[in-house]
């Protein structure tokens, strides 16, 4: 059977949410770890997982490799591998992309909104593309198999960000633009830009990022799946929910104003709403995922093609992203 796998959580984890993801089928997740944090601080939060490795063991554990995906059916268990929403956890310091990759981090975005070191963000009025580090960092990531991420850059730098990477790049929680104007969103240009160079594309249940909002209904979020099948193909799409399971409100505002800002700003919310939005009624924990793969089936998708979409995508990135660049294949370059 193909794996079960979302391409991006940030939950408030517990017990019962570890559980909820053995009940549901989840066999890896990538985690947000870090966001504003320093190098020092990200290293906090993985002796944080470690802890929790430690008291669950028979629920969780540490992916590093796509090998560990079987690992973790074979044993009834979740993988789970991290990820860092902004390049603030290398600070200035490209030497500590390798440091972060032997810990366990496997995904980063070049941006979290704003202009980072490496890129510009989607909120940013100028977008300038990848900087000189920027360049420098991707070059660095693609050595040592760490996926890079465009999820909340803006359009010049992710399409840069594809241009320049040797091995192919994700964007772990998005939907096109397309169906839905938010300025998180992709374009249609970025999408087949991602998919011509091999690329994912994770799409998110985040209100937000959806049509219609908290009321977006399963049919239509699964015909817009479909309907990008169509554009990028089948191979090039996956889940990335952006789950915030439990976080409370407070976290929103820091994700949004981290350490940049004297001010609150509301990112893609308002003044009238500040907080996290409802989710959808289908989806609202790692239970859910079946509603998702049986619209998938109800949208016009094969069982080949639903499994795809609900892991098999995302296992084959695993394999092809994680390791040194010799160890996979892919040399620099040449793709």
């Amino acid at each position: 059977m193909t794996p079960l796998i979302d391409g991006l959580q940030y939950a408030n984890w517990s017990e019962r949410i570890f559980r909820q993801m053995r009940a549901g089928g989840v066999d890896a997740v990538h985690v947000t770890i870090t966001y504003h944090e320093t190098f020092r601080e990200t290293v906090l939060q993985i002796e944080r997982w470690n802890r929790w490795f430690e008291r669950f063991p028979d629920l969780v554990f540490q992916g590093r490799t796509a090998a560990d995906v079987q690992r973790a059916r074979d044993t009834g268990r979740t993988a789970i591998f991290f990820g860092a929403q902004n390049p603030s956890c290398i600070e200035d310091d490209i030497g500590l992309v390798e440091v972060l990759h032997t810990l366990g981090l496997r995904f980063m975005q070049l941006s979290y909104n704003n202009q980072s070191l490496l890129a510009s963000g989607c909120y940013e009025d100028d977008d300038t593309g990848l900087t000189r580090m920027g360049r420098a960092v991707v070059a660095e990531m693609n050595r040592v198999g760490m996926v890079v991420d465009m999820s909340h850059s803006g359009e010049r730098s992710t399409l840069e960000a594809i241009e320049h990477s040797t091995r192919p790049i994700a964007i772990t929680h998005a939907n096109p633009a397309s169906w839905h104007p938010a300025l998180r969103n992709k374009s249609d240009r970025v999408l087949r830009a991602l998919a011509e160079s091999g690329g994912m594309l994770g799409f998110s249940v985040y209100p937000h990022h959806l049509r219609g909002g908290s009321a977006c209904t399963l049919d239509d979020f699964c015909a817009m799946i479909a309907r990008t099948a169509e554009m990028m193909g089948i191979d090039r799409i996956g889940i990335g929910t952006d789950l915030c399971q439990d976080q409370p409100d407070s976290v929103v505002e820091w994700m949004r104003v981290g350490r940049w800002t004297k001010s609150i700003d509301y990112g893609e919310g308002s003044a009238d709403a500040p907080g996290f939005p409802p989710m959808p009624g289908w989806f609202g924990g790692n239970g859910d995922f079946g509603a998702i793969a049986a619209g998938l089936a109800a949208a016009g998708m094969d069982g080949a093609e639903v499994a795809a979409v609900m892991g098999g995508n995302w296992l084959r990135m695993f394999a092809d992203g994680f390791g040194p660049a010799a160890a996979t294949g892919w040399v620099g370059g040449e793709r």
